[in-house]
């Protein structure tokens, strides 16, 4: 048998202890430098962020005796219903100006998922008008459902704007 000696040597020990100094020390100063900061000293930040489902595309209606004669025994029920849901449109304004109007598609083959939209809009910190307008019945010419309040956002807050499922409103938190 071949024994071979697999000790390290001193000057192997000491190269290896410099490497480790040099890739921690090279961490350190990554981690510091160059700063960042994701907002300016006077900035707030809006974050918009739905996922929502929207109505279906139309109503649910009869079927007829044809529809019904071709269905089997265990598919014959009496209404028809659209699995296709709606789009949703958003609508953002700022003290009087528009900042966003977005269109979303519902997701899934079907077109029967939920749409969702995320966006960020950096301001100056202060009291601001917000007014956020949400359309989710493509049947509705208007939208259904409107939130306008006046905030008041100090630097480096976020203010996230949502949709609550449970009461279908807009909410800002």
């Amino acid at each position: 048998m071949d024994e071979r000696k697999t000790s390290l040597t001193p000057a192997a020990w000491i190269g290896q202890v410099a490497l480790y100094g040099l890739f921690a020390l090279a961490i350190g100063v990554f981690s510091h430098w160059p700063p960042y900061r994701h907002l300016g000293e006077d900035q707030a930040l809006i974050t918009l962020s739905f996922s929502h489902t929207g109505q279906p595309v139309s109503e649910c209606r009869p079927h007829t005796a044809e529809e019904l004669a071709k269905l089997p025994p265990n598919m014959r029920s009496p209404l028809l219903c659209p699995r296709e849901r709606s789009p949703i449109v958003v609508e953002l304004d700022v003290d009087g100006a528009p900042a966003l109007r977005q269109f979303a598609k519902p997701s899934g083959l079907s077109k029967d998922g939920a749409a969702s939209i995320y966006h960020r809009l950096a301001l100056g910190a202060g009291t601001h008008r917000v007014a956020v307008r949400m359309s989710d019945d493509a049947r509705r010419s208007d939208f259904g459902h409107v939130l306008e309040q006046t905030v008041t956002l100090k630097p480096a807050q976020i203010l996230v704007i949502d949709f609550d499922t449970a009461t279908q409103t807009i909410t800002l938190q």
